[in-house]
């Protein structure tokens, strides 16, 4: 009898799992914050006759809008246009004319008019901007994804960004600055040649400029407010990166000289072009109290605090909270040792306080303590600057100690002082307790009047032969928020008018600031008509006055639509021109053979 080992049974392959796709949990990421952004706009999709709160300016950036649309189908100048503030027109490189938003939103605005374009806009800078923070904290700072999550959702939708996002499109647009930032500054063992990432570098800031130079601006100060934080913190480190750093600063800088040569020209020094502000930037202010209050636009907000803390409604720029304040200086002191940590803080709390303004002011009550903005209130571009917007650069300062800390609490397991407490679950709770009063709710919005359908279906066209104007009542020429600049935008610029909300000179020789193109005299007696509801005595002198003005402006067509005090305004109209005639939403005078 023989014995040996027996054969060992066959064993079955081990099933192979099928792993999620490595880009899934990213795309699930954006998606949230797509559907967020979305949710926080549907109070006006699909409701054209709704604006967000703040409707002039949405008013304003309809137009840049479909202005942009417009420029591209025609191959007009997108630096200027004569479709509005007929017969001079508007130096829109002097504006926020938003052209990097407006011309990639071409289709969109030709296709669907400028609302729906403005609301694409609005979701795709609340979205784009906590998904390119999300990306960078993802590739360069934290390890953890759900950290960087928590940090892009931080960045993009703090009660600052919307209140920006609800009016102004050009501070809201924040998507590109992590992107800027990653080729400011680059890691150490990144390739060495500052070309490449000199010229993207120029290249992204050639497109911000055309969004907002304001944000720019803030953008460039920071960064270098942060380098110098860090290179306190850590000299060693800052030498071993200056000489690539400035390398690449150096190529940017001579790529975006190229390219912008000639908008910048045209801004200072083109038609229409004005110097200084046309308003008082310097009192748009923070309430100190701001920073440990609620917002509007959060679940916790109500009307009457912010609007004793902040200068308007989109200017909330801070309202973080006490629960994320104190999160955050436990945070600071907890990483202290890192000096990235060092030198966000410090870059955090100089913004803070710049916000303040020239002079203190705490729970609405100046008082009479000179604020550190006061230092640099008179140098070069700060002159211009709204001291409230400063805060904003705290947005992603907090986003960002966020991250780092519950990436920090990734790997830790449990608390030593306190054996059998998971520190994952507290610093989790900690953080939700400090977010959640920060929840936005939707952006609120206003009804307005609908376009005439005379104006919307063309009716005015066999009427306004080619370079003349379609002008509306009120004609409004100041900062008052104007009928016609709706009407052009809905239309997608289909004829010229007089008026418009935007920033021009004060007159042919004088290219001081102001708001709209200067007073006529006419426009003067026709908002104050609409304003008091009052019909006014007219002479002779009004009438001829009138006809000046129409004449002035090469008015075709006056249209008047739905107003609240229309029955006066046009019963004054009939005096200054003869009887109108009722047309589709409203009334009508043709003035061609006044106005010649």
């Amino acid at each position: 009898m023989t014995t040996g080992t027996a054969s060992p049974a066959p064993v079955a392959p081990a099933p192979v799992r099928q792993s999620r796709p490595t880009w899934l949990p990213d795309a699930l990421v954006v998606a949230g914050y797509l559907a967020l952004a979305v949710l926080l706009t549907s109070a006006q999709w699909g409701h054209p006759w709704r604006l967000f709160h703040q409707a002039g300016d949405q008013v304003l950036f309809e137009w840049m809008l479909a202005h942009a649309a417009h420029a591209v189908v025609e191959g007009e100048n997108p630096l200027h246009s004569t479709a509005l503030n007929a017969p001079d027109g508007v130096n829109l490189m002097a504006n926020t004319s938003v052209l990097g938003l407006g011309v990639p939103l071409t289709p969109v605005t030709l296709l669907f008019g400028s609302q729906v374009a403005f609301c694409v806009a609005v979701v795709s800078c609340l979205a784009g901007t906590a998904s390119a923070w999300y990306a960078l904290l993802r590739r360069r700072l934290v390890g953890a994804r759900s950290a960087a999550a928590v940090g892009g959702l931080i960045c993009g939708f703090a009660p600052g960004m919307i209140a920006q996002a609800g009016a102004h499109l050009h501070m809201a647009a924040q998507f590109l600055v992590p992107a800027i930032l990653a080729l400011v500054f680059r890691p150490a063992d990144a390739e060495r040649s500052p070309w490449r990432p000199g010229v993207g570098l120029g290249l992204l800031v050639v497109w911000q400029v055309f969004i907002g130079e304001e944000t720019l601006v803030f953008l460039a100060l920071a960064a270098g407010v942060f380098a110098l934080g860090f290179a306190l913190a850590d000299r060693v480190a800052a030498r071993r990166l200056a000489p690539a750093l400035l390398g690449r600063l150096a190529v940017a800088a001579g790529v975006a000289a190229v390219l912008l040569a000639y908008p910048l020209w045209f801004q200072f020094r083109g038609p229409q072009h004005y110097a200084g502000m046309a308003f008082a930037a310097h009192g748009f202010q923070l309430d100190a109290a701001s920073f440990t209050a609620s917002a509007r636009q959060t679940v916790l907000g109500d009307d009457w605090l912010p609007g004793l803390l902040s200068p308007n409604p989109t200017e909330e720029n801070s309202f973080f909270g006490p629960g994320l304040l104190v999160l955050a200086v436990v945070i600071v002191i907890w990483l202290w040792r890192r000096p990235l940590v060092r030198a966000l803080a410090g870059c955090g709390l100089v913004f803070a306080v710049l916000s303040l303004g020239t002079e203190l002011r705490v729970d609405g009550t100046v008082t009479g303590v000179p604020g550190p903005y006061r230092l640099v209130a008179g140098l070069p571009l700060l002159d211009l600057a709204v001291p409230a917007r400063f805060a904003l650069v705290c947005v992603p300062v907090l986003g960002m100690l966020v991250a780092l800390s519950l990436d920090r609490v990734r790997a830790a397991r449990r608390l030593p002082a306190v054996p059998g407490l998971p520190v994952r679950l507290l610093w989790a709770g900690a953080v939700a307790a400090a977010l959640l009063p920060l929840v936005p709710t939707p952006i609120r919005v206003v009804p307005v009047a609908p376009v005439p359908g005379f104006v919307a279906d063309g009716g005015w066209r066999p009427l306004v032969p080619p370079g003349r104007t379609v002008v509306a009542v009120p004609p409004v020429t100041g900062a008052a928020r104007s009928p016609v600049m709706l009407w052009s935008a809905r239309t997608g610029l289909a004829f010229p008018a007089p008026g418009g909300y935007f920033i021009g000179p004060s007159g042919p020789d004088d290219p001081t600031a102001r708001w709209g193109a200067p007073d006529r005299p006419t426009s003067v007696l026709l908002r104050r008509v609409a304003d008091t509801g009052v019909v006014p005595v007219l002479s002779d002198v009004d009438r001829r006055q009138a006809v000046e003005d129409l004449r002035h402006w090469r008015a075709a067509v006056v249209v008047l639509g739905n107003l609240t005090n229309g029955d006066p305004v046009r019963r004054t109209v009939d005096d200054l021109l003869g009887p109108g005639r009722p047309v589709d939403g409203g009334w009508m005078w043709d003035v061609r053979s006044l106005a010649g």
